[in-house]
């Protein structure tokens, strides 16, 4: 692996990092401005705590060495949070502010996992 595409891994992997945590934690905690976000999504709050316990594990997960196959379903799972989230955003007719988090959160996570070294990938079966 070329020193550039680890830069872009470790990058886009601490961005998202530190997005995932953040939003993460908010979510568990309930705290104000993410509820202020998510109250005209029409969830209920207990989903917040589901949604940001899942993207917490999922950090450790992709930071972690070793569980390759765990750092799979991380990454899926992560896109299809954010995924959701910018539809679900979309749907409501939010406006860019509230769009922009989770349309780069998705960015980081694809570029995150394009760019993962081998040792954090699933060995081919073929």
């Amino acid at each position: 692996m070329t020193k550039s595409k680890l830069y872009i891994y470790w990058i886009a992997t601490g961005l998202l990092s530190f997005g995932m945590l953040g939003s993460g934690i908010s979510q568990i905690l309930h705290l104000e401005d993410m509820m202020k976000i998510m109250s005209p999504l029409g969830y209920p709050s207990f989903f917040l705590t589901i949604i940001g316990v899942w993207k917490v594990l999922a950090v450790i997960t992709i930071l972690l060495p070793g569980f390759k196959l765990l750092k799979e379903w991380a990454y899926a799972g992560l896109f299809f949070v954010m995924t959701g989230a910018f539809m679900s955003q979309l749907a409501v007719g939010h406006g860019v502010g509230e769009l922009v988090g989770p349309f780069f959160q998705t960015i980081f996570i694809i570029l995150s996992w394009y760019y993962r070294p081998s040792d954090r990938k699933l060995e081919s079966t073929k």
